[in-house]
């Protein structure tokens, strides 16, 4: 299947097949995304520099591919772009912190964390008037808190400022789903456009970000000291190809399935990578509390996906709509 027929939009209704692909490629990418860059934040500590250079190689990977035709993304162009800034900052803001929390928070606890978004938005779409939650919906995110507060309570690994940086980057992603479901940015735009726009964007915010926190130009020295290991080079490279993966099948599962899709695909992945990061990379220590605040976090996480699969099925048995809910990152 080449990427010019995953991203052709069309009015018709995608195959089962790519749909099946389109959630199944966003949940290994997703998954693998966070080992990655767990993994070279412990070798490589400039986590601004990292997605600096991720959102580079985004930007030349495409543009080189629209010039030798492998891609139809149009070209940048000022009010599309003008649309995508709020979005493009919002969405930076939030991997920025993400990355850096991974350098003092061990992997279940991260994952535990970033599913407080759900909580986050529930609260900001009261204050925005669009109305109460269901029942359930409102017991599930409130069990995901629950769940957090107690595993941390037995985390041995606790890292203040790991903890603070994860937070954090739960705020910005809040404001970023927020800001997509109420602009509607994405629509009449391909996975790879988003992608193309958002890198073009966030280059000269990141460039000015590094020198301002005083990263550039050790981090490239640094960078460049390292890069004659390659056991190093390898997991580089390979966050640099996996952050395009990543955001290309994100926004294609958003695209040919729903916005909802995506959203379930993000927890059920988070389980996996959950029960995978107490056995990988090391970083946490077991203990009673930790154990049984990640178990009832993950309960709620999945209790909150089918609490708005009935929501939505629900919706569309009295008359079929498109899902607004915004994805999760």
């Amino acid at each position: 299947m080449s990427l010019l027929a995953m991203e052709n939009r069309s009015d018709a209704e995608a195959s089962p097949f790519i749909s099946l692909f389109a959630a199944v490629s966003y949940g290994i990418a997703s998954m693998a995304m966070v080992f990655i860059n767990k993994a070279i934040l412990m070798q490589y500590s400039h986590s601004m520099t990292l997605l600096t250079l991720q959102q580079l190689f985004t930007w030349l990977l495409i543009h080189f591919g629209r010039r030798m035709g492998y891609s139809k993304a149009r070209g940048i162009d000022l009010p599309t772009a003008k649309q995508l800034l709020p979005v493009s900052i919002f969405y930076n803001a939030n991997v920025a912190f993400a990355l850096a929390s991974l350098k003092g928070v061990n992997i279940p606890m991260y994952i535990a964390i970033k599913r407080l978004t759900p909580l986050a938005v529930l609260i900001a779409g009261c204050f925005s008037g669009k109305g109460r939650p269901t029942t359930q919906v409102t017991l599930s995110v409130v069990l995901i808190a629950a769940g957090v507060l107690i595993a941390a309570l037995g985390d041995f690994s606790f890292d203040l400022f790991g903890y603070s940086m994860a937070f954090t980057s739960v705020f910005f992603q809040t404001m970023y789903l927020v800001l997509v479901e109420k602009s509607g940015a994405e629509d009449g735009l391909s996975s790879i456009e988003i992608m193309f726009f958002n890198s073009f964007i966030s280059l000269p915010f990141l460039l000015f970000l590094i020198i301002a926190t005083g990263e550039f130009p050790n981090s490239l020295a640094v960078l460049f000291a390292k890069s004659y290991s390659l056991s190093f080079l390898v997991i580089f490279i390979l966050s640099l190809v996996m952050g395009i993966v990543l955001n290309f099948t994100m926004f294609l599962c958003t695209i040919v399935n729903s916005a909802l899709t995506t959203t379930i695909v993000g927890v059920l992945k988070g389980v996996g990578s959950t029960t995978l990061g107490f056995v990988l990379l090391g970083g946490v220590q077991v203990h009673a509390l930790n154990v049984t605040g990640l178990v009832i976090n993950t309960a709620g996480g999945l209790w909150y996906s089918y609490a708005k699969y009935r929501q939505k099925k629900s919706k569309t048995n009295n008359k079929p709509t498109t899902d607004v809910e915004a994805h999760r990152k």
